[in-house]
């Protein structure tokens, strides 16, 4: 092998670790920190980013939600989709106590540009569960739209 080659092949050996735990810490940054920064702990979050949304894969079932309620659903959906790992639940429950849910979102996958994920969404109202699953789409702004 010429010594070109073995400096290149040394550089390469120190550079691509140190390229990979750059990626492992910007990918956790958004999901680190203390529980008051933590999306995943309550946070609320933008209108401009829940709006695309509309109901959410909720769909008619978003109807019998009071308003504030659907919004936690809605941002249950957000947190699930653009934070959660791989199966993991985003709970919610609804300021009138009478509406909760969960949340799980399935491993991301791309299409064309855009990454998507399929999710379902369990959730209670006045004592009777449902479950609804649907897809939804990353958009540029950091915005989800469910695929109908």
């Amino acid at each position: 092998m010429k010594s070109s080659s073995v400096g290149t092949l040394r550089k390469l050996t120190f550079i691509l670790p140190l390229f990979a735990l750059t990626a492992c810490s910007t990918l956790n940054a958004s999901t680190s920190g203390s529980p008051s920064r933590n999306p995943l702990a309550g946070g609320s979050v933008s209108n401009a980013v829940l709006a695309p949304m509309g109901n959410g894969i909720l769909g008619s079932a978003g109807s019998q939600l009071a308003a504030s309620d659907r919004r936690s659903a809605i941002e249950a959906e957000y947190k699930a989709l653009e934070y959660a790992p791989k199966g993991e639940a985003v709970s919610w429950k609804g300021r009138s106590g009478k509406a909760s849910g969960e949340v799980t979102a399935a491993q991301p996958y791309q299409v064309g540009s855009q990454n998507c994920r399929q999710y379902s969404h369990s959730f209670t109202v006045d004592g009777a569960p449902q479950l609804v699953r649907g897809t939804a789409c990353r958009n540029d702004d950091g915005s989800w739209t469910p695929l109908t």
